[in-house]
C-alpha cells in the first residue's frame, strides 16, 4: 500500500503547485492528512483524494457515448471502484486542473466535491435509477441532511400558481424544512425567494456546471444561494464545455431526478403535458418518495397528466394543511433513503 505520507504528498504537491493559495479551503488538506495518517496507523485503506476523484470522474465523461446509465452501470458492474479506478493519474490529474480552470474562469473561487465512498457523500441518492458518483456544491453542505422537500412546476405560472408556491413554501418554512428547487425561471424561483425572504434556508440543484447560470435573470439569486444557502450540480464541467451547447438541456431533466433522490417529498404547483417537472414526478414514485399534486394541476383546461400520476400513487392536496397531515406521517413511517 502507498504510505500515508506519499499519498498527503502526492496531493498537496500537485494542488499547491497547481491552484492559487486563497481559493483553496486548507481544511481539506487537514482532513485528508488525518485520515492518511489514521488510516497508516490502523493498516487501513487511505481516505478518498476529492480531487484526484473529481479529475477521474471528468475524464469518465469525456469517453464517447458517455452518459448517467452509462457511468451508473459502470460502477455498479464494479462495487466498491472510484473513478480513478478507471483512469490513469495523470489523466485524472489533468482533469482537476482543467475543472478547476473552468470554474474559476467562470467565478467560483471556493467549491466542495462529495464523492460516492466517503462519509459526507448522500446515501439517500443512491435510490435514484443511475445514482451520480461526484456531486459538486457550494455552500453550506450540512443542509443536505435536514428535513427537505422539493417545490416544483411550470417557468410560466399563473399568478394563482405562483401565490400557491408562495404559501406551500411558507408552510414548508413554518414546518422547519428546507426549501429545495431547481432554480428555474416560474415556480423555482418564487419557492427559493420565498424561503430566502422568510430567512430560512432553501438548496437549489442546477441543470449546469457551478459556473454557469441558467436562466440569466437566475444568476444573482444562485450566487446568493451559493455563498449563504446551498447550491448543488452533478454536472460535468469538461462535457459541458466542449460538447454542442444545444446537448447541455439534456442536464436539466438529470437533475430533477436526483433533486427528488435528495429530498423527502416532491410538490408540483403546476405544470403542463410536456413540462420537464414530470420527469421529477416519475423519479419520485419510482424511488419511493411520496409526491403532492395541487388541486389547481386537475383543474388545468386540457391538461391530462395528473389523473395518470394519481393512478400510479400520487397525493391530491388542495392546500398545505393537507401536505402536512402527509408529511406527518411520512415523519412517523420514515421511506427508503438509501440504497445498495
Amino acid at each position: 500500500m502507498i504510505s500515508a505520507l506519499s499519498q498527503l504528498q502526492r496531493l498537496t504537491h500537485y494542488n499547491y503547485s497547481t491552484y492559487d493559495f486563497h481559493n483553496i479551503d486548507f481544511r481539506l488538506y487537514f482532513a485528508y492528512y488525518e485520515g492518511c495518517m489514521s488510516a497508516a496507523s490502523f493498516n487501513l485503506a487511505p481516505p478518498v483524494s476529492p480531487w484526484l476523484e473529481m479529475g477521474a470522474y471528468e475524464a469518465l465523461w469525456s469517453e464517447v457515448g458517455a452518459w448517467f446509465k452509462s457511468l451508473a452501470e459502470k460502477f455498479q458492474a464494479h462495487p466498491g471502484a472510484l473513478p480513478s479506478d478507471f483512469i490513469p493519474e495523470k489523466d485524472a490529474y489533468d482533469f482537476s486542473k482543467r475543472t478547476w480552470d473552468i470554474l474559476k474562469k467562470g467565478g467560483v473561487r471556493r467549491f466542495g466535491v462529495r464523492v460516492h465512498g466517503s462519509g459526507e457523500y448522500p446515501a439517500r441518492l443512491r435510490v435514484a435509477e443511475y445514482p451520480v458518483e461526484v456531486i459538486y456544491y457550494q455552500g453550506w453542505w450540512n443542509l443536505i441532511e435536514a428535513r427537505s422537500v422539493a417545490v416544483v412546476g411550470t417557468r410560466q405560472p399563473s399568478d394563482s400558481g405562483r401565490q400557491m408556491a408562495e404559501l406551500i413554501a411558507r408552510g414548508l418554512v413554518e414546518d422547519k424544512y428546507t426549501i429545495v428547487s431547481g432554480l428555474a425561471r416560474g415556480i423555482d424561483t418564487v419557492a427559493h425567494e420565498t424561503a430566502i425572504k422568510l430567512k430560512a434556508p432553501t438548496i437549489a440543484v442546477i441543470g449546469t456546471p457551478l459556473s454557469h447560470c441558467y436562466p440569466k435573470e437566475n444568476c444573482e439569486l444562485q450566487r446568493k444561494i451559493a455563498e449563504e444557502y446551498l447550491l448543488i450540480s452533478q454536472v460535468p464541467v469538461c462535457r459541458y464545455v466542449d460538447q454542442n451547447f444545444k446537448l447541455n438541456s439534456r442536464f436539466f431533466p438529470e437533475r430533477n431526478i436526483t433533486m427528488s433522490a435528495l429530498t423527502d417529498a416532491t410538490v408540483i404547483v403546476e405544470a403542463g403535458d410536456t413540462s420537464g417537472t414530470l420527469i421529477q414526478a416519475r423519479a419520485a414514485l419510482k424511488q419511493g418518495r411520496p409526491l403532492f399534486i395541487m388541486e389547481n394541476c386537475f383543474n388545468q383546461p386540457g391538461v391530462k397528466w395528473p389523473n395518470s400520476y394519481l393512478e400510479k400513487g400520487a397525493i391530491r392536496v388542495k392546500n398545505y394543511d393537507e401536505i402536512r397531515s402527509h408529511l406527518a406521517k411520512l415523519s412517523r413511517n420514515p421511506g427508503p433513503a438509501a440504497g445498495n
